[in-house]
């Protein structure tokens, strides 16, 4: 079983991790719906107050495949903004531009996303962006460079692009091979199961 697939059945939640596998009858969830590990099958006990929150942020912090320190500097940073802490912290995270590059259908997952902006194969505005963490801002154009756009890979992506469903606050023109960040995501946008309150509640202590 695939060490990334063991992380999904850990938290007990599809993380998307690899993409379009997640969606077949491979996913490992579908297959093996219990915790890794030679007792997993038995390691359903009831978690603590503490454990609910550690559960929690890990499955956000392996979801958008961060550190430790990384996540920690941006729940620091989403605690001095203005607003709810924890939404602040989802909108941070969404607004990466590996996250956008992933949402938009450049690439099946973060981690494929990662590995092309640090390549150098997008741009944002007309300008190589090298940088995953790079937030995006409302108006932002992202678009795979001029001389990667016959990768096999994007162009491979954007074939299946109908079928994935890419968020209202973003636009993608699959034939120009460009999106536009229509609006900044909102809490509503991020559809995926999570309590981020228990995170809040972890860093609080």
């Amino acid at each position: 079983m695939d060490a990334v697939c063991r992380l999904c059945r850990r938290e007990n939640v599809k993380l998307f991790l690899k993409g379009d596998r997640c969606l077949s009858d491979k996913c490992a969830i579908n297959k093996r719906n219990y915790a890794p590990g030679l007792h997993g099958q038995r390691r359903r006990t009831k978690l603590s107050e503490y454990g609910l929150q550690l559960r929690e942020k890990q499955k956000v912090k392996r979801t958008y495949g961060l550190m430790e320190s990384q996540f920690r500097s941006y729940f620091q940073k989403a605690a001095r903004a203005q607003g709810v802490t924890g939404i602040n912290l989802l909108v941070l995270l969404e607004r990466r531009l590996d996250n956008v590059v992933y949402r938009m259908g450049f690439a099946d997952s973060r981690a494929q996303a990662r590995q092309l902006v640090r390549h150098g194969h997008v741009r944002v505005n007309g300008r190589k962006v090298n940088i995953p963490s790079f937030l995006i801002k409302q108006g932002d154009a992202v678009e795979p460079r001029e001389k990667s756009r016959h990768m096999e890979v994007i162009r491979g992506n954007m074939e299946h692009i109908a079928q994935k469903q890419i968020p209202e606050w973003l636009h993608v023109d699959a034939t120009a091979m460009r999106g536009v960040v229509q609006t900044l995501p909102s809490r509503e946008d991020i559809t995926m199961p999570i309590q981020e309150q228990l995170i809040v509640e972890l860093y609080s202590k």
